[in-house]
């Protein structure tokens, strides 16, 4: 039988990020939550599967966050799907370069954040 997931949670708004977590505990996943990039790389320790990773974060831009992640042993291979408030070509290359697995502006729809998590972390 195989370990449920774990899920990083990386959102600054203690409500989004609430809701996000009874979203994917639901689902069945386990949840660590995160509300800061600093939050976010100490969690990194415990090798999540994914990382849902909003890039609007309080004390260091998410793109910088999400570039320590990739480089970090224990989260080098997890699935990284930011959320940004912006929308464009730009933003969105600029994610994936930075190592974002996949890109969604907000708002998104909570069934499709789930459809495409479950596609990448059974």
């Amino acid at each position: 039988m195989s370990a449920t997931p774990l899920i990083l949670l990386v959102e600054d708004d203690r409500l989004l990020r609430q809701a996000f977590r009874l979203l994917l505990e639901d689902a069945g996943y386990r949840v660590r939550e995160a509300g800061s990039g600093g939050e976010a790389l100490r969690a990194a320790e415990e090798g999540p599967a994914a990382i849902v990773l909003d890039l609007g974060l309080p004390d260091r831009p998410g793109l910088e966050v999400c570039r320590a992640l990739r480089e970090h042993p224990a989260t080098r291979h997890s699935v990284i799907i930011a959320l940004t408030g912006r929308a464009g070509a730009a933003e969105r290359r600029a994610c994936l370069e930075a190592g974002c697995t996949l890109y969604f502006a907000k708002p998104i729809e909570p069934r499709e954040l789930l459809r495409r998590l479950s596609g990448l972390v059974p």
